[in-house]
Parts: C-alpha cells; sequence; structure tokens
C-alpha cells in the first residue's frame, strides 16, 4: 500500500514541476522546439534521478536540482536558439556547439538536449568564485570548479535513462574537468560545493574555508599537497583548453619579473607608481564624463562596437553605462591598490606576494603540458585515495558504510580518460585492490556485505566486481558459482538478470571447504 503512495506522489510531484516550468516559458519568447525540448528534458531528468541518486549517493535533492534548472531558465535564460550543423546560423558559434552570453542572458546551441543543459547551467555561474587575492588560479581553478560542476549537472540526462547506467566519457566536454570535480564531492561533499558556487557574499572566502575544511578531514600534509597540485593542474588546464591563456599568463609573469627587478631601485619603483596613479585617475575622470554626457556615451557605444566580433558586439548604450561603471570601480580598485603600496608596511607584503605569484608561474615552463597534466592527475588520484581511506577509517555507522561503498563503486567507474575507467588505470590498480580487500573486511565485520569465504584472496575474486557493477541498487546483487571445465566461473545477477560472468583467477591451494557458498546457488551479496 506503501508503495502506491510513493508512486501516486511521484506523479503529482512530476505534473506539478511541468506545471511550473510550462508557466516559466509562457512569459518567454522562446521558439516551441525550445519549449518542447526544455519539457522533454525535464521529463527525463525526472524519470531518471532516482536512479541518479541511488548509484552517486552525495547529490542534491530531485527537487533542489530541477528547481535550480527551473530558475535558471526564469532568471538567466531570454534568449535560447537553437541552431543545426553547417547552417547560415552556426557562423555565430564558430567551430563551437555553442555559445553562452550571459550579460545578454543567450544561449544559442546545436539542438542537442545535454548541450542545452550544460548551457543552462553555465549561464547561472559567476565566472570567479574565487577571490582576487588568490590571483592566478582565482580564474584556472574557478574554471575547473564551474566547468566541472556544468559536466556534473548533465549527467543524470547523459549517463541515466530510467533503466540503466552508462558512463559515457566521449559525451564530456572534459573527462580532466568532470574527474576532478567528482573527486571533489566525494572529499568535501556536493552540498559544499554548491555552496561555493552559487555563494553571492561578497566577503565570504570559500577557498580558505576549502582549506580548513580539507586540512581538518584529511590532516594538514595531505590535505596542503593536494591544494598546491590542484592549483598547478588548473592552470595547465586553463592553458590546453584555451591557447590565448598561456600568452597572457606568461605576460603576467614576465610583468612581475619586471616589477621585482624594479623594486631593487626603490626611487624609481616610487616615480613609476607614482606616474601610473595619475594615469588611472584621469581614466576614472574620463569615465565619469563619458557615463553623464549622452552624446560622449553614444561615441563610445559606436566607437567600441566597430571593433568588436558580431557575438560580442554591446546591445545598448544602456549596457555600456553598466560595463563602463565596471570598469570605473576596477580602476579604483587599482588605485586603491597603488596607494597601498606606497605604504612602508604594505610594501613588504606586496614583494613577498610578487614572489609568490612568480613562483605559482613557473609551471608554465613545463615543456611538455599535457605530460605535465597527465602526471599531476595521477598524483591527485592517489592522494584521493589516501582520504579515501582516511574517511573510511572514521566509518561510524553501517549506514555511512554502505553509502561508501557506493561511493567507492562509483569512483571506481569514473572515466580516467577518453579510453578507460579508474578501475583500468594499470597505476592505480593496486590501491584500489588494498581498498577493496579492507571495505570488504568491514563490511563483513559489520554484517553489510555476506562473506563467501575463509580466504581473504578468494572472498575477494568472488566480490570484487560490485565495486564496478553497473548494477543500479547494489543490495539487489546475488552471486552464483559455477564450475566448468576452463575451471571456476562467478556470475554475478540484478535480481534475476546475469549482469556479468567471469573466470575466477587461478589461486593456489583452493579447496571446497574455502568457499561458504555451494556450486550453482545464487546467494544475495548484500544482508
Amino acid at each position: 500500500m506503501q508503495k502506491k503512495n510513493d508512486n501516486f506522489l511521484e506523479k503529482i510531484v512530476k505534473k506539478d514541476y511541468n506545471n511550473e516550468l510550462e508557466k516559466v516559458l509562457e512569459k518567454k519568447y522562446f521558439d516551441e522546439n525550445v519549449k518542447s525540448i526544455l519539457l522533454s528534458i525535464l521529463y527525463k531528468i525526472e524519470g531518471s534521478y532516482h536512479d541518479y541518486k541511488n548509484v552517486k549517493q552525495n547529490v542534491d535533492t530531485k527537487e533542489q536540482f530541477i528547481e535550480r534548472i527551473i530558475n535558471t531558465i526564469q532568471n538567466n535564460c531570454d534568449e535560447i536558439k537553437l541552431i543545426k550543423p553547417n547552417s547560415e546560423e552556426s557562423k555565430i558559434i564558430g567551430n563551437r556547439t555553442f555559445l553562452v552570453e550571459k550579460r545578454k542572458k543567450r544561449i544559442i546551441c546545436y539542438n542537442v538536449e545535454r548541450k542545452l543543459l550544460y548551457c543552462i547551467a553555465k549561464i547561472a555561474k559567476k565566472d570567479k568564485i574565487i577571490n582576487d587575492k588568490y590571483f592566478i588560479i582565482n580564474e584556472t581553478l574557478s574554471n575547473l570548479i564551474n566547468t566541472g560542476n556544468n559536466i556534473n549537472m548533465v549527467e543524470p540526462l547523459r549517463d541515466f535513462n530510467g533503466y540503466s547506467w552508462t558512463s559515457i566519457a566521449k559525451e564530456m566536454e572534459s573527462v580532466e574537468h568532470n574527474l576532478i570535480y567528482q573527486n571533489l564531492i566525494l572529499l568535501v561533499g556536493n552540498e559544499f560545493l554548491n555552496k561555493w558556487i552559487y555563494n553571492r557574499e561578497i566577503m565570504m572566502d570559500y577557498m580558505e574555508i576549502f582549506k580548513n575544511r580539507m586540512k581538518q578531514l584529511y590532516g594538514r600534509e595531505i590535505a596542503q599537497k593536494y591544494i598546491d597540485i590542484l592549483e598547478k593542474f588548473s592552470i595547465l588546464l586553463e592553458v590546453k583548453f584555451d591557447s590565448k591563456s598561456k600568452e597572457r599568463y606568461q605576460n603576467i609573469k614576465r610583468q612581475i619579473e619586471e616589477n621585482l627587478e624594479e623594486i631593487k631601485d626603490n626611487a624609481k619603483y616610487i616615480e613609476k607608481i607614482t606616474k601610473e596613479k595619475r594615469n588611472l585617475t584621469r581614466q576614472i575622470r574620463k569615465i565619469d564624463e563619458t557615463i553623464h554626457d549622452k552624446k560622449m556615451l553614444q561615441e563610445e557605444y559606436e566607437s567600441r562596437n566597430r571593433l568588436l566580433p558580431l557575438e560580442e558586439k554591446i546591445f545598448s548604450v544602456r549596457i555600456l553605462s553598466k560595463l563602463m561603471i565596471e570598469e570605473r570601480e576596477n580602476k579604483i580598485q587599482e588605485l586603491e591598490k597603488l596607494n597601498d603600496i606606497l605604504k612602508p608596511e604594505k610594501f613588504v607584503k606586496y614583494k613577498k606576494d610578487l614572489q609568490e605569484k612568480e613562483n605559482i608561474l613557473k609551471i608554465l615552463n613545463v615543456k611538455d603540458i599535457q605530460k605535465a597534466i597527465d602526471k599531476f592527475k595521477l598524483e591527485l588520484q592517489e592522494l584521493f585515495l589516501t582520504c579515501f581511506e582516511i574517511k573510511m577509517d572514521k566509518l561510524e555507522s553501517k549506514q555511512e558504510l554502505v553509502k561508501l561503498i557506493y561511493e567507492f563503486r562509483y569512483y571506481s567507474t569514473l572515466p580516467y580518460s577518453y579510453e578507460r575507467t579508474i578501475s583500468e588505470k594499470e597505476e592505480l590498480q593496486e590501491k584500489l585492490e588494498y581498498l577493496s580487500k579492507k571495505l570488504l573486511a568491514k563490511a563483513h565485520k559489520d554484517k553489510v556485505i555476506q562473506k563467501f569465504s575463509n580466504r581473504e584472496d578468494v572472498d575477494y575474486e568472488l566480490l570484487k566486481k560490485i565495486f564496478t557493477s553497473k548494477s543500479i541498487n547494489l543490495q539487489e546483487i546475488a552471486i552464483k558459482l559455477t564450475k566448468e571445465k576452463e575451471g571456476l566461473f562467478v556470475q554475478e545477477y540484478d535480481d534475476k538478470t546475469l549482469e556479468e560472468k567471469y573466470k575466477m583467477k587461478k589461486i593456489e591451494n583452493i579447496k571446497n571447504k574455502d568457499f561458504e557458498i555451494r556450486y550453482n546457488k545464487k546467494v544475495k551479496a548484500f544482508y
């Protein structure tokens, strides 16, 4: 009776969300094709979200997830244009598959559901979620986390269809961004990351909060090592995906080196800073004059638009006025920084900051960017597994243990690259096997997973596929052992369906008494 009531309530919820989205769409000037695809996305997510939540565990509630999509469409999307490849309209986005213009609240993308959902996830975010005081990584780490979250938002639509779960690496915008973002979810939690990404409090330093959280959970040394590599990794990823950024960062690096050289001659340096202050003051005065003079503002609008490409043109004089106010604020901040530098106590700090920035940007000296990315990616996974073991050792309840088993299974099946998963990465297999055995021993002790053998090596061979199983519900898995001419075979069932059959690895001195499962008998893996 309870199940019928639950199904009835689910239908009501689905109807309410469809109605809510339809009310939002009534006020939008989208064409019918756009409205139809948005309703289809919502319908599919509602159908798949239960499985998604069961597999991944550390996620939003369905209500939170869907409300975020609807609120974004309502508040951040004034125009959505779906285009076909090789059409006249596709020239607007060039060789890309989408274009997101946050200020114009406009999305242009191919007529593909997952692409549109990615754009909806992207358009709602601030470009920078990290304080400017963190210099280069305030851009690079912001981009890494934001992009990872965009890919993550598409997951219930991309990998779940209401019946099965398949991780499709080739449909991810970036395997590297996704992998690191999933690491972060498992390390500090989905809720924390959402607060960080969607935070509107200017004074909140989430980078500092993140560092403290990592240290509290995993210890100062491991946390600091993980964060140091993560920062370097984010810079290299930025350079890989945006070729223009390398030249920009190299210019910044040269400027920092020049500044450090100039500081050696105090008198000359003070003269330079004074000139920069005068120049900034003139620029601020010019902006003030332009904003308050309609004719000058119109001339500035026309002048800027002549130089801008089609997709970057300023929509109106009113928008230009807002842009110039932002530019004014930035210049005032620059002026305040220069004033600070001239204070003796601030000068020492400024010099130290320059040296730290120079040290960060040394990562740009690597000869092979992809090789460095691969090295750091592997190091991050090795550190992640160390953190995972710490997390395992802190477990306090059966419920937490079951959740951790699901999380370990999810992590093991994540794409490491476009060709292989984490479980298939040779350099990680020894540590994964060690953690699998430790997790099994804990699960046996707490009576979460059945013990199928009195020998650890045999028990692991019988149950190891649990940690890479694509079954939605692990509690439905059953194991059968069969003896055939070629040897012993293990069959994994999801309820009544045979999911996988594999030959057991040859184990020395194995005997019938080593098994606590009879041949040809299906036994539930979980209690």
